[in-house]
């Protein structure tokens, strides 16, 4: 009987498997001291297709905050799905930013410490989750707040990311402060002002 022939893994397939191990890799040792040699070693694949499939040890990193940048905008989209308030909105969707640096905290403090030491397409990749979570924010609070400039949108919007990415640097290096927490302490600065907004509308309870 001939020998059982191993299955080819399909090439995204295979792509996800080395942006895991290389982020996890990352994590453990830094951006430069983790390898090429000992990434493909974990993954089981040769250092040439790393190189096949990346270009460089940066295209790698670079494919790693891509990743993220894509299950943020996946869970922050979810999170605020079908949410009638701004306030509740808003809320919901914090909570889900810091349960996913909670998530990914070794991760997070890595893209946030070493993308600079990695090189320019890991620091536009950082700009674009920046851009990315602004737009979503803008978004958001156009459905709300239908009469307000668009440049004034997206003003509030960079100022809830910006606060949230700073807090994010904090958060991720304490213990015992919950995503529910982080979200509260925003809320808590940023929500009063919209809620004025809001109540100011024509037409809004007094």
């Amino acid at each position: 009987m001939a020998p059982e022939r191993r299955r080819r893994m399909p090439r995204a397939e295979r792509e996800r498997q080395m942006v895991s191990v290389a982020e996890r890799m990352f994590a453990e040792r830094g951006y430069q001291a983790a390898s090429m040699d000992e990434i493909a070693e974990r993954v089981g694949v040769s250092k040439p297709m790393l190189y096949e499939y990346f270009g460089s040890k940066e295209g790698l990193f670079v494919a790693c905050i891509r990743q993220a940048r894509a299950e943020l905008l996946a869970v922050s989209t979810e999170s605020i799905a079908g949410r009638t308030s701004a306030e509740d909105a808003l809320r919901t969707g914090l909570i889900a930013f810091f349960e996913f640096t909670e998530s990914h905290r070794r991760s997070w403090e890595l893209i946030r410490r070493e993308a600079i030491v990695a090189g320019p397409a890991a620091v536009d990749e950082i700009e674009a989750i920046r851009r990315q979570q602004t737009a979503l924010d803008t978004a958001l609070f156009a459905t709300f707040l239908p009469d307000v400039p668009g440049q004034e949108l997206a003003a509030m919007a960079e100022i809830v990311v910006g606060a949230c990415e700073r807090l994010s640097v904090w958060y991720v290096q304490q213990e015992g402060v919950s995503a529910k927490q982080a979200a509260e302490y925003v809320m808590q600065l940023v929500w009063y002002g919209l809620r004025d907004r809001l109540e100011r509308r024509p037409g809004s309870p007094t």
